[in-house]
């Protein structure tokens, strides 16, 4: 399992973009995770899924009216990581309202979350293997602190939580 002083896995996420710039065309986009990291201090959060109720109700939320002031602690971008498809983390950034606060990536296949070895197995909940719910600030590629939460709880990969670490 990753842990704090790692390196983020080598790994493609995908990202819905809806409008065309930057040599990005529309729709889904790959990241590569080694090479969007370098150099910057990202608050990452990973969740179970999209649309699901606490993640919609509270993890999101909390991560886009806490982005300026993750800016102000020198944050250069929020990350929101889930095993769903570009597609869906565009809806779903949609619904929220992310906007260019938060960016909505997607672990398709689940080879991030497995890479990290932070998985959910919710197979029995017919969600098949999932990312378990963490956050982490990362910086220049490498993991600063890691907030890792227990089984079906909400309590310390929130926004806040990041945001006084950041601060730290």
């Amino acid at each position: 399992m990753i842990k704090v002083g790692d390196t983020l896995p080598s790994a493609t996420l995908m990202e819905y973009v809806e409008v065309e710039g930057n040599g990005c065309s529309i729709g889904p986009n790959p990241v590569d995770v080694t090479k969007a990291s370098a150099g910057k201090t990202i608050a990452l959060f990973a969740l179970p899924g999209a649309f699901t109720p606490t993640c919609s109700a509270k993890h999101v939320p909390g991560y886009v009216q806490a982005f300026d002031e993750f800016k102000a602690a020198g944050v250069d971008e929020i990350w929101c990581v889930s095993v769903n498809d570009a597609f869906v983390m565009g809806a779903w950034a949609r619904d929220q309202k992310t906007g260019a606060k938060v960016r909505m990536l997607g672990d398709g296949s689940a080879a991030f979350a497995q890479a990290t070895g932070l998985t959910l197995d919710l197979t029995g909940k017919g969600m098949g293997l999932r990312s378990n719910r963490y956050s982490m600030l990362v910086k220049d590629g490498k993991v600063a602190t890691l907030n890792i939460e227990a089984p079906g709880k909400f309590e310390v990969s929130d926004a806040a939580t990041l945001l006084a670490q950041a601060k730290g």
